[in-house]
């Protein structure tokens, strides 16, 4: 730990729990006690039940979670894709060059989602690519919004990389496709594991660009999530909230096995 007291630890503890309590914790807590509750009229809610995850967890429910484990897994993987081969073909830009690039990669995320959506839905609402109504549109919207978290992280990572490998790699007769394959990409790996939880998490939260393009057979968690709520439905909603959470989790702590693994090798 950076503080080297004692009196000054337990004093950022303190700080720490005062700011995480109020602002991250308690909120998950009230979420999580309003999913086994039927009642809230006082400070604590009422009428424990387990009836709101027995529908979180079977019908519409569950194939929005299927939707939301579908559309995040390969929006994950080509986001990556992508925002992988772009930061090492910008590694070998020049300084212009990657910032035009980073800007470019940026764009979506530095503009609502919701425009986003609005965008992403005139283009492909006509021929000669018309994916409207479809489960595809979805997907490339959340694709656009998280390559630049892929694109960033593995940009990062490619400036720590030792050149020496590579160097090495080539003096004995290794071409660059072999180097690639075999040298950069074992390095990056880490990183680029990093960089799909990164990707998958926010791709089962996101919900403005979903909202505005969804078809009604391809709807994910989080807009269920919404028409939930929006009818009423706060304790039912609150459960399949809490399922989404533990999905999301479950799936991040599979990722961070595998980039553990990698980081050993």
């Amino acid at each position: 730990m950076l503080v080297h007291s004692r009196t000054g630890r337990w004093a950022a503890w303190v700080l720490f729990g005062l700011l995480f309590l109020p602002l991250f914790a308690l909120p998950l807590l009230v979420v999580v006690a309003a999913s086994f509750a039927t009642h809230w009229s006082g400070a604590f809610p009422s009428g424990p039940t387990t009836a709101n995850y027995a529908s979180a967890v079977q019908g519409e429910s569950l194939r929005a979670l299927t939707t939301s484990l579908v559309t995040a897994l390969v929006a994950s993987l080509l986001a990556l894709t992508v925002g992988a081969w772009a930061a090492l073909a910008a590694a070998g830009l020049k300084r212009r060059g990657k910032r035009a690039l980073d800007a470019l990669f940026m764009l979506p995320v530095a503009v609502p989602s919701v425009v986003v959506g609005l965008a992403v839905l005139v283009a492909f609402s006509k021929p000669p690519l018309l994916l409207n109504g479809t489960s595809s549109i979805v997907i490339l919207a959340h694709t656009l919004l998280v390559t630049a978290f892929a694109h960033q992280s593995v940009s990062a990572a490619i400036v720590r990389l030792d050149p020496a490998y590579e160097q090495a790699a080539a003096s004995l007769g290794a071409g660059p496709a072999y180097v690639l394959w075999r040298v950069r990409l074992p390095l990056l790996l880490p990183s680029l594991t990093a960089a799909a939880g990164l990707c998958f998490a926010l791709s089962m939260g996101e919900l403005s660009a979903t909202m505005m393009l969804y078809p009604p057979d391809w709807t994910p968690l989080p807009v269920r999530i919404f028409t939930a709520t929006d009818r009423g439905s706060l304790f039912g909603g609150s459960a399949v909230a809490v399922v989404l959470m533990a999905a999301t989790l479950l799936v991040l702590l599979a990722v961070s096995r595998i980039r553990t693994r990698a980081s050993y090798r």
